[in-house]
């Protein structure tokens, strides 16, 4: 079972050694960083974030039987007025830890923090089309994809678009953009 805690200055050189090249930067991170990582490029991420009204949550996930930070992930973009947000981010550190679960338990505690901490209705993500493995995970928890972003299509394939609403009805995510749901 994993458990998100927040991610600190004590986590930066993990997360740097977890960067193997400059493509695998671009794919976790997107064009926020440059290779290769950084100290100073992770002390701008988490200046901000993390905070009671932060617009951004950045967490290690720790592997609570043996107590190995094995995982990284984002939860950004939180606008409470629309209370909607995006996870981002999304990282299975140790490549042997890749593959044997992690990364659905990973997702499942950030979807539990979004909408039972921060109370949100719609979590967004995307997702480059040559991720077939986090494609298939985030459609068993119940991501329904939004649509392709075109811009990204030549030197990656595709971003897709998914998104997951807070509603859960006969163990289906039910895609509500336009209305609130009441939690029971």
């Amino acid at each position: 079972m994993l458990t998100l805690v927040p991610f600190s200055t004590e986590d930066f050189q993990q997360l740097i050694e977890w960067i193997p090249d400059s493509s695998f930067l671009l794919q976790w991170g997107g064009p926020a960083f440059t290779y290769p990582l950084t100290v100073v490029q992770l002390e701008d991420y988490v200046s901000g974030a993390n905070t009671e009204m932060s617009s951004t949550y950045i967490f290690k996930a720790i592997d609570t039987s043996s107590g190995e930070v094995i995982g990284h992930i984002s939860i950004g973009r939180v606008d409470r007025s629309d209370q909607t947000a995006r996870i981002g981010k999304v990282l299975i550190g140790p490549s042997e830890q890749r593959g044997h679960g992690y990364g659905k338990q990973l997702m499942q505690a950030a979807l539990r923090f979004a909408f039972e901490e921060l109370t949100l209705q719609k979590v967004t993500l995307g997702v480059f089309t040559f991720n077939t493995p986090a494609i298939r995970c985030y459609e068993k928890l119940g991501f329904i994809q939004e649509r392709m972003l075109k811009k990204c299509a030549k030197t990656w394939g595709g971003l897709l678009g998914f998104n997951r609403d807070g509603c859960r009805r006969k163990g289906r995510s039910i895609l509500r953009v336009k209305t609130r749901c009441s939690r029971k």
